[in-house]
């Protein structure tokens, strides 16, 4: 349970306009969350642009990122694929390269059953022998695993914790109770959905998978240890300040704001894969002053 607990920050993966990586900035990237003591790097997930990704460069990205870190902060390695074939190729990849765990999301174009996904996970989470961390994200997979099948992917050996979005009620401890209450003890429920991070830790959610420590670690750690302490004061104090940044997350999509976020900071100029645009100037500009407040001593 202790590796999907805690901060597990989702670094964007830069490549040039022909898909190729650029290693140092990935790198640059790495050091920041890893100096920044994060819990653990959610690498290659929707924040890693993973789906954008051929399996080969995926598997370049991580030997990159494994070199990079060499053993100093966990990592979480995405390996949803669209067949269960590909997904057991990348998990056995990732276990061979020295991943921690593993990130699996249902990807599909034909709606998926229960028992269909069931299966992949059983697959997946049987190759890669790694502790495996359920992705339930609809937004992107427009799969909702339902308490039943959580409860029973929660049976698989391996398969040690889920990735929750935020619960439409806003009823994080009923929730995790629910959870909690079907799932083996020692397995873990995070979130991710970065606003609300916050609520859903103060309520004991056990890691925050975040878009945001990908590019900002230090406060978001500082949020994150405020909230596992049960400082309400502060971590209401430091989600204040990144309060205009969710507001441009739930506008036009954490992934597309990260890229510019990126920029702003001065760490290098990379492009979102086509068909995904790049803000417009304008909206830069919010991004920009967004940032103003996360860049402050004390926060």
């Amino acid at each position: 349970m202790t590796l999907f607990t805690g901060l597990s920050a989702f670094p964007l993966t830069p490549t040039d306009d022909e898909g190729q990586l650029n290693s140092e900035l990935l790198h640059r990237f790495l050091e920041r969350i890893v100096a920044a003591g994060a819990d653990s790097i959610g690498l290659l997930g929707s924040t890693g642009g993973y789906a954008y990704l051929t399996p080969e460069a995926r598997k370049r990205v991580l030997r990159a990122a494994v070199d990079c870190v060499a053993g100093r902060t966990p990592i979480i390695v995405g390996v949803g694929a669209l067949t269960t074939d590909v997904a057991k190729e990348l998990a056995r990849d990732a276990r061979k390269a020295g991943a921690d765990g593993l990130l699996l999301a249902p990807m599909s174009y034909q709606s998926l059953t229960d028992e269909e996904v069931f299966r992949h996970f059983e697959a997946v989470a049987t190759v890669g022998e790694l502790p495996l961390c359920i992705y339930n994200n609809p937004g992107t997979t427009k799969f909702t695993f339902s308490l039943d099948l959580i409860s029973r992917l929660a049976e698989i050996p391996n398969v040690s914790a889920v990735k929750m979005p935020l619960p439409a009620d806003g009823d994080y401890a009923g929730e995790l109770r629910r959870l909690q209450g079907i799932t083996p003890d020692d397995f873990a429920v995070g979130y991710s959905g970065d606003w609300g991070a916050k609520d859903a830790l103060l309520a004991r959610g056990a890691c925050w998978y975040s878009v945001v420590a990908g590019l900002l670690p230090e406060p978001s750690l500082a949020l994150t240890r405020a909230a596992q302490t049960g400082d309400g004061a502060e971590a209401e104090r430091i989600n204040n300040a990144f309060d205009p940044l969710w507001a441009l997350f739930r506008e036009f999509g954490s992934f597309r704001v990260m890229f510019t976020v990126a920029e702003s900071l001065g760490l290098g100029r990379i492009t979102p894969p086509r068909p995904i645009l790049p803000l417009e100037p304008a909206s830069r500009e919010r991004v920009e002053v967004a940032l103003r407040p996360l860049l402050q001593v004390g926060v």
